[in-house]
């Protein structure tokens, strides 16, 4: 969370605002889907998008110590491209990405919480209320004290570590002799391409070291402390995600993992530490989706703030409702619609290609200001490839599967870009008639 200004943000805290980013629902939401996709390779293609995550965590570095600002990307993209019409698109496909990211937690939300407490005896009908009283909830929250936001946030953290690295521990001796580990074997994971899909598609579980550039202004000792920020919370991430993906494809068979693929984390729980372990895991994904909810509300409605603020958005979004600014009743609002329209599959996709996009430009940030943020042009140009490379191969392989999810990306892409246009247009005629 953005910090007052009077106030210094220490290492740890820094390295808690990356892993608290990352570690939020994510994890809970898509682990079974990227073992769905990946098999026995679950561990490998989380590696692929934890590198990609490192590798743009470069870009971030060098560009949180040039330009260090509580826009955080915003203010990256308008460095790179200026204040028009492409950055103006980009900025506004990041504030969707955080709706995306929001609706991918209410979904995790939804589809654990019956496994605790049925309210109707419907699934399906328990998700939806489960999935919207939580982003109700959230947005109450956020609207009563911002204060309060960032204390459940701070204890949210501490609890999920606790709990996942928990999990890890046991999760890892109890895979001693454990037939499940034969799931391992060359023959059960998918083609190298099939692994990169998978990586791509949980890539979501990765994106929220960057909200390290919103704190960068804060943090104490910034040469020192920004980056091993950066570095040591991703890092750790993926290990944390490995080790998991591991414990997790070694405790149960691919058959029961498919069908508890939205709640497998729990699921996995269970050979270990039987139903109080199931129990266990629930409450730490409730609580972290529920922290994740929260925070990123705040988060998505400072980015329409911003950029509404250079001028990329109507300036009506810098307005205030209930002391807080009117983007976060949109974000809110847009949050329940597609949580409530959409499958985890396809948010999951939308999200990781918003974010794949939008780290590909960062790193073109890094690349053409190379000289101005001392960053090396080689690391900043691998960067962009990759995570535009991976964007086209993920929309190719799920166009075949999941053609709803690809096509819903690209609309809510080209809406972003479109919107832009618009806005410049009407303001140009707007002003000219002023004239």
């Amino acid at each position: 969370m953005p910090t007052e200004q009077s106030d210094q943000v220490s290492l740890k805290e820094a390295i808690s605002i990356g892993i608290g980013g990352m570690v939020g629902g994510g994890i809970f939401a898509v682990l079974g889907l990227a073992v769905s996709l990946a098999k026995g390779g679950t561990p490998v293609a989380f590696l692929i998008a934890g590198i990609l995550a490192l590798v743009t965590s470069y870009s971030y570095v060098k560009l949180s110590l040039a330009f260090p600002d509580r826009g955080g990307t915003v203010k990256f993209i308008n460095e790179g491209f200026g204040k028009t019409i492409f950055s103006g698109g980009i900025n506004n496909l990041l504030w969707i990405s955080y709706i995306i990211m929001l609706s991918l937690y209410a979904s995790a939300f939804g589809s654990y919480a019956p496994n605790l407490y049925e309210l109707t005896g419907s699934k399906q009908l328990d998700f939806h209320i489960y999935a919207s009283s939580v982003v109700i909830f959230a947005t109450a929250i956020n609207y009563y004290s911002i204060k309060v936001v960032g204390a459940i946030e701070s204890y949210a953290v501490i609890i999920k570590l606790i709990i996942l690295l928990g999990f890890v521990g046991v999760g890892a001796y109890g895979l001693i002799g454990n037939e499940n580990l034969a799931q391992f074997s060359f023959s059960n994971w998918e083609s190298p391409v099939q692994l990169l899909t998978g990586g791509m598609v949980i890539f979501v579980a990765y994106e929220g070291f960057e909200l390290i550039a919103n704190a960068a202004p804060d943090i104490k000792d910034p040469e020192k402390n920004i980056p091993k920020a950066y570095y040591y919370s991703v890092i750790f991430v993926i290990l944390l995600y490995i080790i998991i993906a591991i414990v997790t494809v070694g405790s149960l068979p691919f058959g029961e993992i498919a069908k508890a693929e939205d709640y497998v984390l729990a699921e996995a729980a269970k050979p270990m530490l039987g139903q109080i372990g199931f129990t266990i895991i629930t409450i730490a994904a409730l609580i972290s989706t529920f922290s994740a909810i929260n925070a990123s509300l705040y988060g998505g409605s400072r980015v329409s703030f911003e950029i509404a603020e250079d001028d990329e958005l109507p300036h009506e979004l810098t307005s205030q409702f209930w002391n807080q600014p009117i983007g976060l009743m949109i974000t809110a609002v847009l949050t329940l619609l597609i949580t409530n329209t959409l499958d985890l599959e396809s948010i999951s996709i939308a999200g990781s290609i918003g974010f794949l996009l939008i780290f590909a430009m960062v790193n073109l940030v890094g690349f053409k200001r190379s000289a101005d943020v001392k960053s090396k042009k080689s690391i900043t140009l691998i960067g962009a490839i990759l995570c535009g490379v991976a964007t086209v191969v993920l929309i190719i392989q799920q166009f075949a599967t999941n053609m709803l999810g690809v096509l819903i990306a690209l609309g809510i892409i080209s809406s972003c870009f479109l919107i832009e246009w618009i806005y410049k247009k009407t303001e140009k005629y707007n002003s000219k008639k002023d004239s």
